[in-house]
């Protein structure tokens, strides 16, 4: 029995006066409404309606259960009002995973104005270069950034692309030979990220080339620490090395050679109703991403 179903049965019946006139209302036959009844009435252990062939008459268990079932499906129903005005608000906690490096660079800013703009939102953001599963987690989102798609069984919602960018210092090109190919990497100490698919391997150019070099570390922005340094070479996300370009603290070699691009993926279980704060937050990266690409900029 949908004892549920049955309440609401109930409220009808007695509004109504009649189980005729409910099984019209629902579209069922009268011995079906009075058998939920019964089945209602049986699983309580009372009599809440005394039938006769004239009227219906609750009993004094009858009235009382009636005002329990009317404040029960009142609550029920105020509960669902508010569950679909939430579901087209933008407020709540939205719980993030974010890689290291991008939650300590270009990310930064994008959040800060994503907080602006959407104050009823509260943030909880973990950086992390480890691949958590969101949903053992309970992270309502994640973002990776990868040079191909996801094997993953969440939704994959690409916010934008970077580009790689090989940099050194002024004062390591000043000392040492010209850069000219790629060829000419391997006569200069370069730097391996411990994450990069490729290891040591540097996809640019016609074919990858092997790099060889004093450091190895599991951190892009700590590269690039070490290339400011003068010390060697890195192969360096855009949005990483972008601002230090800018600033003239390293120099861009070899950016007329290809070299693959990474996207953006943000990640999120999937769901029939996906909540309106994830909504909101992958909608207004792609906003930010276009009016502040990283990917080409000119310097």
């Amino acid at each position: 029995m949908d004892k549920l179903k049955a309440m609401q049965l109930y409220v009808r019946v007695v509004e109504l006066g009649s189980f005729s006139r409910v099984a019209e209302q629902c579209g069922s036959s009268k011995s079906m409404i009075s058998k939920q009844i019964s089945q209602l009435e049986q699983s309580l252990g009372v009599r809440l309606l005394q039938r006769s062939t004239r009227r219906l008459q609750m009993t004094e268990l009858g009235e009382e259960y009636l005002e329990r079932c009317r404040e029960i499906l009142k609550r029920l129903e105020d509960t669902e009002v508010q569950l679909q005005a939430s579901q087209h608000s933008a407020k709540g906690r939205l719980r993030i995973n974010v890689p290291m490096a991008l939650g300590s660079t270009v990310l930064a800013p994008a959040l800060a104005a994503f907080m602006r703009q959407y104050p009823e939102i509260e943030l909880d953001i973990e950086l992390s270069d480890m691949a958590q599963d969101l949903l053992e987690h309970n992270f309502d989102l994640g973002l990776r950034v990868a040079s191909r798609e996801f094997d993953s069984a969440y939704v994959g919602k690409k916010i934008t692309e970077f580009s790689y960018s090989i940099c050194a210092a002024p004062t390591y090109l000043a000392a040492h030979p010209d850069i000219q190919t790629p060829q000419d990497l391997q006569q200069h100490p370069c730097f391996e990220y411990s994450y990069f698919r490729h290891k040591h391997l540097w996809p640019v150019g016609d074919a990858p080339i092997p790099i060889a070099g004093p450091l190895k570390a599991n951190s892009s922005v700590f590269l690039l620490e070490m290339v400011k340094q003068g010390l060697g070479i890195g192969y360096i996300p855009r949005f990483i090395c972008y601002p230090a370009l800018q600033a003239g603290e390293v120099v861009e070699i070899l950016n007329d050679a290809s070299k693959p691009s990474m996207t953006l993926f943000a990640l999120y279980p999937v769901r029939q109703y996906t909540p309106p704060k994830v909504k909101y937050f992958i909608a207004f990266l792609e906003n930010w991403f276009e009016e502040h690409p990283y990917r080409d900029s000119a310097l």
